[in-house]
């Protein structure tokens, strides 16, 4: 069973307090709550301090999870309002984690939660990046499933673009590193199906270098972003199972880009 599966079957001492906790309560309602009252009194005091004895990576899925939805919805009404385009991207993340009924319905409502007014971005962005702590490609991962939602409806509003900014500040994320990761995004998005080559400024886009870049600089951007998406190495540091596609996805755009730069390159 995946991490997905456990949410709901009684693993609750993921709980994790501050904003993330908040948010987990109001998402999964008094179920959650009883969830938790009951694995407390199991484990008594002996689980405390370390999340009630679970695992760490688990913690980071449900920070994830917490996170993805949360923070979806709030840059969604960034700029006034949430477009069609925007909820169907987000019901598109949700479909690629095979959210089950009552997992789909918490998910719908953290998006929900994160476009009030008193949503608490910062400390929520504090907490995650504490839970991800060093592990610098989830992070890059939920950035990119951002950008993703915020394109959805094909803009990128000045709004959402401030408040991208912010939160990749917030977590770390330089700013060539943010600028990169939104030339991927937008080379990912630009109209073409996932069996057509990429046009070669979008190629060069998704690798995050120039068109004169030298050969060999080629290779170390695209065996770099590899090693960065691989989706063993991202489950491996916490990235739910069930991202999985998002994450093979984004390797067979990023090997696919390459694969048009060399060609371009060797016809010469």
């Amino acid at each position: 069973m995946g991490w997905a599966g456990k949410l709901l079957g009684g693993a609750f001492g993921f709980m994790l307090g501050g904003p993330i906790g908040a948010l987990l309560g109001a998402s999964f309602g008094h179920n959650f709550d009883r969830g938790v009252e009951r694995v407390s009194a199991s484990l008594g005091n002996s689980g405390g301090g370390n999340g009630w004895g679970l695992g760490g990576q688990q913690r980071i899925q449900t920070a994830f999870f917490t996170a993805t939805f949360s923070v979806m919805g709030h840059v969604a009404k960034a700029d006034g309002k949430v477009t069609a385009d925007e909820i169907k991207m987000a019901h598109a993340v949700m479909d690629h984690l095979q959210l089950d009924a009552k997992l789909r319905k918490a998910a719908q409502k953290l998006f929900n939660e994160g476009k009030k007014p008193d949503f608490p971005l910062d400390d929520l962005l504090q907490q995650f990046k504490k839970e991800a702590s060093r592990r610098t490609t989830i992070i890059q991962m939920f950035m990119e499933i951002q950008l993703q939602a915020a394109y959805a409806d094909g803009v990128l509003h000045p709004a959402e673009k401030r408040l991208l900014l912010k939160i990749s500040a917030a977590l770390g994320i330089s700013r060539p590193s943010y600028d990169q990761l939104e030339s991927m995004v937008k080379a990912g998005i630009s109209g073409r199906s996932s069996t057509q080559k990429p046009s070669l400024a979008a190629a060069y886009q998704t690798l995050g270098i120039k068109s004169n870049a030298t050969d060999p600089e080629v290779k170390r951007a695209y065996r770099r972003l590899m090693g960065q998406h691989h989706p063993d190495k991202l489950v491996s540091k916490g990235l739910p199972e069930e991202m999985m596609k998002i994450a093979s996805e984004k390797t067979h755009q990023i090997k696919m880009a390459y694969d048009s730069i060399k060609e371009h390159r060797s016809s010469k």
